[in-house]
């Protein structure tokens, strides 16, 4: 028994010591193997790999991938015009040195970061400035990021990396002056607003009065035409009572006194105060002398 645990032992120990020599390094990576404080080997190769155990040798894994940097604060730059510009902008980047890396920031990535970042912005500050608010938002943007990288090549090699790309994700004015375009946006397109509406109830006003111009000029006409047609209808009917009543002067006479009587009496409580022998009833009288010698001649 005390021979097994004793084999047992020591192959734990000897799993135990080749767990601590043998590593694997990932294509993703970059193994950097330390003797006594020193980097004694670089490996970019990946595969199964031997060291000597702790702590006569350590190992550190360093990510070989490209890494994105955001610009982690938003400062206002000068154009060449003076005026002030916020721009957001990335970088792509990614370790070619890892003995230089390590040197200058050790294996921590986010000191890196910490001081490639005012590095960053200040390279945008040297080209920004040179031009106009119009180039860094069109015209000359991709100039100004091509321009930015070329200023950080030779920084990036100091820090064992290498930069990828530079990117402007978002170029704008500060509030203050944000603020002030919009509302001179607003004031602008309000004073359209305002034109489009004159000019729209001035045409309203032409409309209108082109249509009541066109009312007054058929109503005219309609009564024109009215007249016309009522004045022809009146000469008509006056022939026709002047032939009718050539015919029969007595019938004639009789008619203008009935609507004489119906001119005079409209309503049955309509009284008036007229001589009986008077020749206004002489219609009535000779009407009712008829009635009373009708029974005499019978």
């Amino acid at each position: 028994m005390n021979r097994l645990a004793l084999i047992a032992g020591g192959v734990l120990v000897a799993l135990m010591l080749a767990s601590s020599m043998l590593f694997v390094v990932d294509q993703r990576q970059i193994a950097v193997v330390y003797s006594l404080g020193e980097i004694k080997e670089v490996i970019v190769e990946p595969g199964l790999k031997f060291k000597l155990p702790p702590p006569f040798q350590n190992l550190v894994m360093l990510d070989r991938r490209i890494q994105t940097l955001d610009s982690p604060e938003t400062r206002p730059i000068f154009t060449a015009e003076k005026k002030s510009l916020v721009i957001d902008w990335l970088i792509k980047w990614r370790i070619t040195e890892p003995r230089q890396f390590i040197r200058n920031n050790g294996v921590d990535m986010r000191s890196l970061e910490n001081r490639l970042s005012p590095v960053v912005q200040a390279a945008f500050n040297e080209e920004v400035t040179k031009r106009t608010v119009g180039g860094v938002l069109a015209t000359e943007r991709e100039k100004v990021m091509s321009d930015v990288k070329a200023r950080l090549a030779d920084e990036a090699k100091s820090f064992g990396i290498e930069i990828q790309d530079v990117r402007i994700k978002r170029v704008d004015f500060v509030a203050s002056i944000t603020d002030s375009v919009y509302r001179r946006m607003q004031s602008e397109r309000q004073q359209v607003a305002n034109e489009l509406r004159s000019q729209g109830q001035a045409e309203g006003e032409k409309i209108r009065a082109d249509a009541d111009r066109q009312r007054q000029v058929i109503m005219a006409e309609a009564y024109r035409d009215a007249q016309k047609i009522k004045g022809e209808g009146d000469a008509e009917a006056s022939s026709l009572y002047a032939a009718s009543f050539s015919r029969d002067p007595q019938f004639a006479q009789f008619y203008r006194s009935l609507e004489a009587y119906r001119s005079s009496f409209r309503s049955r409580n309509d009284v008036m105060v007229v001589d009986p022998s008077s020749d206004f009833f002489k219609a009535m009288r000779g009407a009712g002398a008829a009635a009373a010698a009708a029974p005499a001649r019978k």
